[in-house]
Protein backbone atom coordinates (compact mmCIF):
# COMPACT_ATOMS: atom_id res chain seq x y z
CA UNK A 1 0.00 0.00 0.00
CA UNK A 2 1.37 3.36 -0.75
CA UNK A 3 0.63 5.75 2.19
CA UNK A 4 2.28 8.58 0.92
CA UNK A 5 0.20 8.77 -2.73
CA UNK A 6 -3.09 7.98 -0.43
CA UNK A 7 -2.21 11.04 1.25
CA UNK A 8 -1.39 13.30 -1.79
CA UNK A 9 -4.60 11.75 -2.95
CA UNK A 10 -6.66 13.23 -0.30
CA UNK A 11 -4.83 16.11 0.37
CA UNK A 12 -5.54 17.05 -3.38
CA UNK A 13 -9.17 16.12 -3.18
CA UNK A 14 -9.86 18.35 0.34
CA UNK A 15 -7.61 21.10 -1.37
CA UNK A 16 -10.32 21.00 -4.87
CA UNK A 17 -13.46 21.08 -2.72
CA UNK A 18 -12.31 23.92 -0.03
CA UNK A 19 -11.17 26.30 -3.60
CA UNK A 20 -14.80 25.66 -4.19
CA UNK A 21 -15.49 27.06 -1.04
CA UNK A 22 -13.37 29.47 -1.10
CA UNK A 23 -14.60 30.68 -4.28
CA UNK A 24 -17.66 31.51 -2.77
CA UNK A 25 -16.41 33.45 -0.27
CA UNK A 26 -17.94 37.11 0.34
CA UNK A 27 -15.90 40.08 0.46
CA UNK A 28 -16.31 42.20 3.13
CA UNK A 29 -18.44 40.02 5.86
CA UNK A 30 -14.93 39.15 7.48
CA UNK A 31 -15.99 40.05 10.64
CA UNK A 32 -18.70 37.71 10.45
CA UNK A 33 -19.04 35.26 13.05
CA UNK A 34 -22.61 33.90 13.30
CA UNK A 35 -22.31 33.95 17.75
CA UNK A 36 -19.89 35.75 19.78
CA UNK A 37 -17.64 32.43 20.83
CA UNK A 38 -17.12 31.30 16.90
CA UNK A 39 -14.21 32.97 15.03
CA UNK A 40 -14.71 35.56 12.48
CA UNK A 41 -15.26 34.44 9.12
CA UNK A 42 -11.84 35.77 8.02
CA UNK A 43 -10.00 33.82 11.17
CA UNK A 44 -12.11 30.94 10.03
CA UNK A 45 -10.50 30.90 6.24
CA UNK A 46 -7.05 31.63 7.27
CA UNK A 47 -7.19 28.73 9.66
CA UNK A 48 -8.60 26.07 6.90
CA UNK A 49 -6.08 27.68 4.22
CA UNK A 50 -3.29 27.35 6.42
CA UNK A 51 -3.88 23.04 7.59
CA UNK A 52 -3.14 23.06 4.21
CA UNK A 53 0.87 23.52 5.07
CA UNK A 54 0.87 21.09 8.39
CA UNK A 55 2.05 18.28 6.58
CA UNK A 56 5.76 20.25 5.88
CA UNK A 57 5.53 21.32 9.79
CA UNK A 58 4.92 17.51 11.11
CA UNK A 59 7.47 16.21 8.07
CA UNK A 60 9.75 18.18 8.95
CA UNK A 61 9.85 18.94 13.19
CA UNK A 62 8.97 16.52 15.90
CA UNK A 63 6.32 19.08 17.74
CA UNK A 64 4.42 22.06 17.49
CA UNK A 65 4.01 24.51 20.25
CA UNK A 66 0.95 26.24 19.29
CA UNK A 67 1.33 29.04 22.36
CA UNK A 68 4.42 30.61 20.50
CA UNK A 69 3.52 33.54 17.94
CA UNK A 70 1.88 32.87 15.33
CA UNK A 71 3.09 33.03 12.03
CA UNK A 72 0.17 32.73 9.90
CA UNK A 73 0.26 35.40 7.16
CA UNK A 74 -2.36 38.22 7.71
CA UNK A 75 -5.39 37.90 5.05
CA UNK A 76 -7.79 40.36 4.18
CA UNK A 77 -9.47 39.08 0.63
CA UNK A 78 -10.36 36.74 -0.99
CA UNK A 79 -7.52 36.99 -3.68
CA UNK A 80 -5.36 36.78 -0.77
CA UNK A 81 -6.74 33.81 0.55
CA UNK A 82 -6.86 31.74 -2.37
CA UNK A 83 -2.89 32.41 -2.36
CA UNK A 84 -2.89 31.31 1.04
CA UNK A 85 -4.29 28.04 0.10
CA UNK A 86 -2.39 27.09 -3.38
CA UNK A 87 1.12 28.13 -1.20
CA UNK A 88 0.36 25.76 1.52
CA UNK A 89 -1.41 23.16 -0.55
CA UNK A 90 1.59 22.87 -3.12
CA UNK A 91 3.78 23.34 0.36
CA UNK A 92 2.55 19.81 1.52
CA UNK A 93 1.80 18.11 -1.98
CA UNK A 94 5.93 18.60 -2.27
CA UNK A 95 6.80 17.05 1.02
CA UNK A 96 4.78 14.28 0.47
CA UNK A 97 6.17 13.58 -2.82
CA UNK A 98 9.34 13.69 -1.44
CA UNK A 99 8.83 11.94 1.97
CA UNK A 100 9.57 7.92 2.61
CA UNK A 101 6.80 6.16 3.66
CA UNK A 102 9.50 5.29 7.39
CA UNK A 103 9.42 9.26 7.68
CA UNK A 104 5.44 9.08 8.43
CA UNK A 105 6.33 6.06 11.45
CA UNK A 106 8.17 8.90 14.00
CA UNK A 107 6.39 10.41 16.71
CA UNK A 108 4.78 14.21 16.34
CA UNK A 109 3.66 15.99 19.09
CA UNK A 110 1.31 19.04 19.62
CA UNK A 111 2.20 21.20 22.84
CA UNK A 112 0.92 24.39 24.55
CA UNK A 113 3.09 26.21 26.92
CA UNK A 114 5.39 22.83 26.94
CA UNK A 115 2.47 20.99 27.96
CA UNK A 116 1.22 18.06 25.69
CA UNK A 117 -1.46 18.09 23.90
CA UNK A 118 -1.61 15.49 21.52
CA UNK A 119 0.83 12.83 20.18
CA UNK A 120 0.24 10.46 17.15
CA UNK A 121 2.74 8.89 14.79
CA UNK A 122 3.63 11.70 11.40
CA UNK A 123 0.72 9.51 9.54
CA UNK A 124 -1.55 9.57 12.42
CA UNK A 125 -1.12 13.47 12.59
CA UNK A 126 -0.98 14.17 9.18
CA UNK A 127 -5.05 12.29 8.92
CA UNK A 128 -5.96 14.84 12.11
CA UNK A 129 -5.13 17.51 9.93
CA UNK A 130 -7.03 16.36 6.84
CA UNK A 131 -10.04 15.70 9.18
CA UNK A 132 -9.36 19.00 11.07
CA UNK A 133 -9.35 20.38 6.88
CA UNK A 134 -13.02 19.14 6.77
CA UNK A 135 -14.36 19.62 10.72
CA UNK A 136 -13.39 24.07 9.98
CA UNK A 137 -14.68 23.52 6.25
CA UNK A 138 -18.04 22.60 7.52
CA UNK A 139 -17.97 25.33 10.20
CA UNK A 140 -17.93 27.80 7.37
CA UNK A 141 -20.70 25.82 5.42
CA UNK A 142 -22.76 26.91 8.63
CA UNK A 143 -21.58 30.79 7.97
CA UNK A 144 -22.43 30.52 4.13
CA UNK A 145 -25.81 28.96 4.90
CA UNK A 146 -26.68 31.79 7.52
CA UNK A 147 -25.46 34.21 4.93
CA UNK A 148 -27.44 32.77 2.23
CA UNK A 149 -24.11 31.83 0.36
CA UNK A 150 -24.99 28.67 -1.48
CA UNK A 151 -22.76 25.57 0.34
CA UNK A 152 -20.32 24.14 -2.25
CA UNK A 153 -20.57 20.28 -2.58
CA UNK A 154 -18.06 18.56 -0.41
CA UNK A 155 -19.02 14.63 -0.54
CA UNK A 156 -21.93 14.44 -2.65
CA UNK A 157 -24.13 17.14 -3.66
CA UNK A 158 -25.24 19.87 -1.54
CA UNK A 159 -28.86 21.23 -1.19
CA UNK A 160 -27.61 23.90 -3.32
CA UNK A 161 -26.65 21.26 -6.12
CA UNK A 162 -30.09 20.08 -6.10
CA UNK A 163 -34.07 21.01 -7.11
CA UNK A 164 -35.26 20.86 -3.49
Amino acid sequence: MDTLQQLRDELTYEYTVTKNFFDNYPEGRNNYAPHEKSMKMIDLVTHIASIFGWPVIMLDTSELDISEENQTEKIENKKQLKALLEKEYKASISALEVAAESDLEPSWGLTMKGEKLMERTKYGAIRHALDQITHHRAQLGVYYRLLDIPVPASYGPSADDQNF
